[in-house]
């Protein structure tokens, strides 16, 4: 069975919980946190700021990117 598409959802937890597709990026956002002291992450309109920050708010809480 496909996947919903997470279109317009911007919660990390939303969409695990909701089983929408995702691309798990949270390997990299560790390797970024472990091993850059300061980033400036540029990225256009509408390219998944929100999402990112959402990610990042649920691996500081120590939830899981498996759901």
């Amino acid at each position: 069975m496909l996947k919903k598409l997470p279109i317009g959802r911007q919660d990390f937890r939303v969409i695990r919980e909701n089983n929408y597709l995702y691309v798990d990026k949270t390997k990299y956002v560790y390797e970024l946190i472990e091993n850059v002291d300061i980033c400036f992450l540029s990225r256009p309109r509408r390219f998944g700021k929100s999402l990112l920050v959402s990610t990042l708010e649920e691996l500081f809480k120590g939830n899981s990117a498996t759901g």
